[in-house]
């Protein structure tokens, strides 16, 4: 495939994945700050995330099962979760966190767990998205911004 197929389909992905509310504005930021000094800036910033997003919801799943749930713990996580997806510009997954942290604060296990369930299928979605986008950049790609 040449370079300029390759460009195309790198655009048309990424605007799928805003238009889909992958992503958001913050992604975008998160590009900006990707020069010829740090060229694998956001696959760094993004492989951090999700190392972190691995273990937050280990963690939630753990504190999740417990006889007595601590709802604060739960909350702190939920909160570290929303930040770090915030931070990239994981929409849904932002999206999923505020309603998991008002079931926190309503200590409302059911709520929590049906949570943590649509967390980890939003997180679960953006990684591939994700990585579906860095292999297409690492086959040649680039995306004009």
């Amino acid at each position: 495939m040449d370079v300029v197929k390759l460009q195309k389909q790198l655009v048309d992905y990424r605007a799928s994945l805003y238009h889909e509310a992958f992503l958001d504005e913050q992604f975008t930021q998160l590009q900006e700050l990707q020069d010829e000094n740090n060229p694998d800036f956001v696959v760094e910033v993004v492989s951090l995330f999700f190392e972190d997003s691995e273990r937050l919801l280990n963690e939630l799943a753990k504190a999740l099962e417990q006889q007595s749930i601590d709802f604060k713990r739960v909350d702190a996580h939920v909160h570290q979760l929303k930040g770090s997806s915030s931070s990239i510009g994981a929409q849904r997954v932002q999206k999923v966190c505020i309603t998991f942290r008002n079931y926190c604060e309503e200590q409302n296990v059911e709520g929590c767990l049906k949570c943590l369930q649509q967390v980890k299928h939003e997180y679960s979605l953006v990684k591939t998205k994700l990585e579906t986008m860095f292999k297409i950049l690492a086959a040649g790609g680039s995306i004009p911004m």
